[in-house]
């Protein structure tokens, strides 16, 4: 890991707003890097005020939606009209208010199994970032959040899916609704050059004080350790509220 940066924002309102600013930033930088910027979206309530103000200014017009490539680190495995699809959610706060064409769109595919799904997206995955075998995919931004339980993405405490070393998007079961969900695995997590971590609300402080100050792994949320990349926690004041320092 490069670098962990905590940033404790006083409501869930500048929690947002400095999430958008972030997007805008390292959307910015990548486009000048390396010419597109390519993002993992997380679903749950916390990230939608940010996809909310990423369609209005300042921030919509810094960021090159005609370059812009976006993803998502799970899903559950329902309709995209029903109310728990991400992709959804996303599609009402941000797609469909955006300058992005279909095949910038990457959404987990629902018309599988949900092994044949993983492996579909992986095939995705391989695809767009042209990647040999051995070589995992490296993208520019990936969005988290936890769960009370301390979950990230769809990576539950005591399932087999956290110990997958191979696999890039795996099958699970789990959360609430407990259904059937696909998600990304750590390794293809870890490797993100940049992965910000939204966590707001009082429900979320003891885990998060947990996960953040804990001398031990107990949460697969303690797993998300960027291999070469940067790591930042941006709470709301609730979150943070059992934190010390």
């Amino acid at each position: 890991m490069k670098e962990m940066t905590i940033i404790t924002e006083p409501d869930e309102v500048s929690l947002a707003h400095r999430g958008a600013a972030i997007f805008s930033r390292i959307a910015a930088e990548r486009l000048a890097l390396r010419g597109r910027f390519v993002v993992a979206l997380s679903g749950g309530s916390t990230p939608r005020p940010m996809h909310r103000m990423l369609c209005e200014e300042p921030y919509f017009s810094t960021i090159p939606w005609s370059r812009t490539h976006i993803f998502w680190v799970d899903e559950r495995c329902v309709p995209a009209d029903d109310l728990a699809s991400n992709y959804g959610a996303a599609r009402a706060d941000l797609l469909d208010r955006v300058p992005v064409l279909p095949d910038q769109v990457h959404p987990m595919p629902m018309d599988f199994s949900p092994e044949e799904a993983a492996a579909a997206y992986q095939e995705e995955l391989v695809r767009f970032f042209q990647s040999p075998p051995s070589k995992i995919p490296v993208f520019d931004l990936i969005i988290l959040g936890i769960g009370t339980d301390g979950h990230t993405a769809s990576l539950f405490p005591g399932q087999s899916a956290l110990r997958e070393q191979k696999r890039l998007v795996v099958p699970v079961r789990g959360g609430d609704p407990l259904v059937d969900r696909l998600t990304m695995t750590l390794p293809l997590l870890n490797n993100a050059g940049e992965i910000v971590f939204l966590v707001s609300g009082k429900k979320k402080a003891p885990i998060l004080k947990s996960i953040i100050e804990g001398a031990s792994v107990q949460y697969p949320a303690q797993m998300i350790r960027p291999v070469h990349g940067n790591l930042t926690w941006l709470l709301d004041r609730e979150a943070a509220s059992q934190r010390h320092g």
